[in-house]
């Protein structure tokens, strides 16, 4: 099973989140404590992130940790 199509998936629904909280790159990387490319590779399904970071992450977007897990499928291309 190849990873990137769950990547892209995991960044557009991060992506979605983060524009329905209006909050750029630069606010959900400052209240995530990560940097703002790091976020960037992630929406764009560049990075595999970490547990830890999709705590953080779930954090800055307001929502718990396996929401961002859960319907993934509904992301995918």
């Amino acid at each position: 099973m190849s990873e990137e199509p769950i990547l892209k998936a995991f960044g557009k629904k991060m992506y979605s989140l983060r524009v329905e909280l209006k909050l750029s790159q630069e606010q959900v990387a400052e209240r995530a404590q990560l940097d703002r490319t790091y976020i960037s590779s992630v929406e764009r399904g560049q990075r595999n992130i970490s547990l830890l970071n999709i705590c953080k992450l779930a954090t800055a977007l307001e929502v718990s940790p396996e929401s961002l897990l859960k319907n993934l499928g509904e992301y995918y291309e």
